[in-house]
């Protein structure tokens, strides 16, 4: 089942963290590098990132988050940003380890541009690290094509060269 959550009320703060709970992990060495509670990290990086989706990613206009949920349980999630009229920019596709390798993340994909297509013609951006294969595989199983070898953030307006710049479009004539 797809969910659209477009505000973050409608959050379920403890299934998106359990998602990204390897992220966040190792998003600890990034932003607390000198906490030695690696418990206490945890939290303080979950807590930032619930408020920068309360308190930046719901406030701008058409921001989706997605998931992809089965018998009550969230398996993969992404996060779209319409920066255009109808240009859309994913970030932060995510499957829990023990769910990987099941395509989820796949499915969720498809289920986001099958949702996206009622509406008509429209293009895709992501970036993707370059040393994340799976992702990229994921990406181009679901009609994505790599289009730079420069990861382009729509968001933060910065090229990366440590990522590529993936587009799907689809066209209605």
């Amino acid at each position: 089942m797809l969910r659209k959550i477009m505000k973050y009320s409608d959050l379920d703060e403890r299934k998106l963290m359990d998602i990204y709970s390897e992220s966040n992990y190792d998003n600890t060495e990034y932003f607390y590098p000198d906490e030695k509670d690696k418990e206490k990290a945890v939290k303080l990086v979950e807590t930032n990132f619930c408020d920068f989706l309360k308190n930046d990613f719901f406030k701008r206009e058409d921001s989706v988050y997605w998931i992809y949920e089965e018998n009550g349980e969230w398996l993969s999630a992404l996060r779209t940003n319409m920066v255009e009229p109808r240009l859309f920019y994913i970030e932060a596709l995510e499957t829990p380890p023990e769910s990987r390798k099941k395509g989820y993340a796949a499915h969720l994909i498809n289920l986001v541009l099958e949702n996206l297509k009622k509406e008509g013609s429209f293009r895709v951006c992501d970036c993707v690290s370059k040393k994340n294969t799976a992702s990229l595989k994921t990406h181009e199983k679901c009609g994505f094509k790599i289009v730079s070898d420069k990861g382009y953030d729509y968001l933060r307006n910065e090229e990366s060269d440590r990522d590529y710049s993936l587009e799907y479009n689809y066209v209605v004539d």
